[in-house]
């Protein structure tokens, strides 16, 4: 087929329900197409200047950039154009024929039925371009990449239903130009105020001119008449160059929409100018809500890179650590070169100590936030709490300053919220207690009703519950917090210390003394299962335990690796038996040894399945139990 023919190309199924989605739900904010098309004339601008940094012929003898808007009322039409880098065919295939975001399968799994809790959801996706559908029934593209002659132009068009079509054209100046042919009920769109307005709401901030027609009045008779010319209606400066006191709310609400595309508003943010050594300005935003790709530590992420003002590259993630990978914004060097790349960025000393500056700006703002504003920062520790947790295994010089922003479920209030500091818990310390004591279990319910606590219970010492994938993982790499070392109540002997007087520890001895006949019968119908056998004082309710040896792997980080499919170690865990409980009496009595094994087996399960465990051979359980049931009642 000649590139010239027109080609009719159908969209993604996914782009088709997101396309459906966008026209559907959005009635309440229809004027969003607008801000969503200017940033990305905008950012197509950014990518010319970059690219003209290597071939100055880019600019093709144009080098004033800008964006122009032109109303039609008669045709019911608004035009967009502007002067930046444009498509070529293929890009124009790839970028308006697919959303091009990860996650969209994710996203449309989500998706309520309900309009406004969906548009919420819309936000979480960069989806600029689809937005033109809101208020077009039918849309076309012309466009032509710089440096490509006129003839390679490409026209495109759809009504956002099933297809697009696609074919050659002329077209003189590079750029592109977008025509929305507006629907009957959107004819708002043409009037010359309501454009204006809708540009200085959102897009002010944007770094070159956004021009329109200027209103000129009729000539009055005998008088020639004056030809309207372009005018800008922004500002077209860059707002992070400004001053903080300069900068409204509003902009700086309406910058992080620019650089994020998304539709709510950022939660906090931090503007700060560096000079000095180095010389930089960063604007750092904290999203109001995590985006879908979150947890795709491959996605794209990081600070828009600016060098003296000039755009260089989206996403340059060299400027914070993987661990705050939801931080959104801007940073603006005076100290790197404008050919920088992003080996370069790896090399850089500079780049370096402005990732150690950013990273404490970050943690600092975000412990600011939670003095401040305890509300707001639930709301960032719910989005991005579990994300904050890798943080000390990867940052280790920030430990202390991130272990100060994590919140955890305790047993002061039993309540799932993850509520609590660190600093929360050693002020309620008891007395004489040097360590702060945690459970791991594979639900929050699971860790509040782990027999585990039991000791604790009844002493009134507090523990932390922790139930997400990461926590294990957490705790390995947090030894300490306050000089107060970390203990897995669910690891090793239970060793209370001075929160256990010489009464309770001399009873426990002499109980250990008094059932080693028990423990050793015991352990010879587990030998295969277990490390050992033991009495415990950590029981008061349950009849039986697990515990992890000291240096063996927790059960909740042995069954992530296992489902990620790597090949562990066998590992044998330590059964602890409550001595007082009558269960265990009746079974100290039991002289029938089949039945003892039965009795033994029973409790040993019981103990998994505590645990939030499965079972190795559930089915040999349910016989056990249902023969020893029969012989009870019978």
């Amino acid at each position: 087929m000649s590139t010239a023919e027109k080609e009719t190309l159908g969209f993604q199924t996914e782009a088709k329900q997101m396309l459906q989605l966008m026209i559907h739900s959005m009635y309440s904010n229809k004027e969003i197409f607008l801000r969503e098309l200017i940033s990305n004339a905008s950012d197509a601008a950014d990518k010319l200047r970059y690219e003209a940094l290597a071939d100055g012929a880019l600019y093709e003898n144009d080098p004033d950039l800008r964006i122009r808007i032109t109303l039609d009322k008669d045709a019911n039409t608004l035009t967009l154009s502007d002067n930046g880098i444009g498509m070529s065919r293929e890009e124009v295939i790839n970028n308006l024929g697919t959303i091009a975001r990860s996650g969209t399968a994710e996203f449309l799994k989500n998706l309520s039925g309900d309009g406004k809790k969906d548009s919420q959801l819309i936000g979480q996706f960069g989806v600029g371009f689809y937005s033109a559908f809101i208020v077009a029934e039918r849309v076309e593209v012309l466009t032509r990449r710089a440096g490509l002659t006129a003839a390679d132009a490409v026209r495109w068009e759809s009504t956002g239903e099933a297809d697009f079509s696609i074919e050659s054209c002329e077209k003189a100046e590079r750029g592109t130009t977008v025509i929305l042919h507006l629907r009957k009920e959107d004819t708002e769109f043409t009037d010359d105020w309501r454009v204006r307005s809708i540009i200085k709401k959102y897009s002010d901030h944007i770094s070159i001119p956004v021009q329109m027609l200027e209103n000129v009045p009729a000539a009055k008779e005998g008088e020639e008449q004056k030809v309207a010319e372009f005018e800008a209606v922004n500002s077209a400066t860059a707002l992070w160059t400004r001053s903080r006191s300069e900068v409204t709310d509003e902009e700086y609400q309406a910058f992080y929409k620019h650089v994020s595309h998304d539709f709510s508003p950022a939660l906090h943010w931090s503007h700060n100018k560096v000079e000095g050594k180095l010389e930089y300005t960063s604007l750092l935003y904290l999203p109001g809500q995590a985006p879908m790709d979150l947890w795709n530590r491959d996605a794209a992420r990081g600070l828009k890179l600016y060098v003296q003002r000039t755009f260089i590259m989206d996403d340059a993630e060299q400027f914070l650590p993987l661990y705050l990978r939801f931080v959104k914004g801007v940073i603006d060097s005076n100290d790197l070169s404008l050919n920088v790349s992003r080996e370069i960025l790896q090399q850089d000393p500079a780049v370096d100590a402005m990732k150690s500056a950013l990273t404490k700006r970050v943690l600092d703002m975000l412990s600011k936030l939670a003095k401040s504003d305890v509300e707001k920062y639930q709301q960032f520790w719910k989005a991005f709490g579990q994300v904050m947790k890798e943080g000390p295994a990867e940052d280790f010089s920030n430990k202390e300053k991130i272990a100060k922003l994590l919140r955890f479920a305790t047993t002061h209030d039993n309540k799932a919220e993850q509520t609590h500091s660190l600093e929360d818990y050693v002020a309620r310390m008891k007395e004489g207690q040097t360590k702060i004591y945690y459970v791991v279990g594979e639900s929050h319910k699971t860790a509040t009703s782990s027999p585990h606590l039991e000791v604790f219970r009844k002493k009134g010492i507090e523990v932390l519950l922790l139930s997400e994938r990461v926590d294990d993982w957490l705790m390995n790499h947090l030894a300490e917090f306050d000089g107060k070392a970390f203990l897995d109540v669910g690891r090793g002997d239970l060793d209370l210390g001075d929160l256990e007087n010489e009464e309770e520890k001399k009873a426990h001895e002499e109980l250990a003394e008094s059932h080693k006949d028990l423990v050793e019968r015991v352990n010879a119908v587990l030998t295969d299962k277990v490390e050992t056998v033991r009495v415990t004082s950590r029981l008061t309710e349950s009849p039986a335990c697990l515990v992890v040896t000291e240096d063996d792997m927790g059960a909740q980080m042995r069954r992530m690796l296992e489902a990620a499919g790597q090949a562990l170690p066998p590992s044998k865990p330590v059964f602890e038996l409550n001595p007082e409980h009558p269960l265990v009496l009746k079974l100290d009595k039991e002289a029938d040894e089949d039945r003892f094994a039965d009795l033994v087996g029973i409790l040993f399960d019981q103990a998994h399945l505590a645990e939030g465990a499965q079972l190795d051979d559930p089915a040999s359980y349910v016989h056990k139990l249902n023969k020893l049931l029969l012989e009870l009642s019978a």
